[in-house]
């Protein structure tokens, strides 16, 4: 699977706004600089979220965005879908039931891809934006990765 740029921004910029303004607006220039991401392009995805009910604006002088949904209820799937980043590992389009090889028929593991895809989206699911602002995500998958690490390291 291929998160764009859209979905990891987006999630990247509602991260800094939950954690730099649960009280007042932030503006979308102070994002930009401290995640060093477009103003433009945040612009655009704002302008997503905010359909999407996830962001609301607040006009005028020391104006800017909050968050709709308080942090500890915001899932990080959501703010994904939101910028219509789609959630997927297959080739094929979601519900479709022509597949992505040339006789339309699906690929022999497209189950397997879909699976994950399911299984992605059902982790977003489960973090919210309070749990990476806290420092709640990383769970055993780390562990494994760094007792990995050390037994290669030691084999050597």
């Amino acid at each position: 699977m291929r998160l764009s740029t859209k979905g990891r921004y987006a999630v990247m910029a509602l991260v800094d706004l939950a954690a730099m303004g649960s009280e007042k607006p932030v503006a979308l220039a102070d994002i930009a600089m401290r995640q060093e991401i477009s103003l433009s392009y945040l612009e655009q995805l704002f302008a997503k979220l905010r359909r999407g009910s996830v962001v609301r604006s607040v006009r005028g002088p020391g104006g800017g965005y909050m968050l709709a949904v308080p942090a500890n209820q915001l899932r990080i799937a959501d703010i994904i879908m939101a910028v219509d980043e789609p959630i997927r590992a297959t080739r094929c389009s979601p519900g479709s039931p022509q597949g992505c090889m040339n006789n339309q028929v699906r690929c022999i593991t497209h189950d397997l891809w879909e699976e994950l895809s399911n299984q992605i989206y059902l982790y977003l699911s489960s973090v919210t934006v309070d749990d990476v602002i806290n420092g709640r995500v990383l769970g055993t998958s780390g562990i494994i990765y760094r007792q990995s690490q050390n037994d290669r390291i030691a084999a050597q």
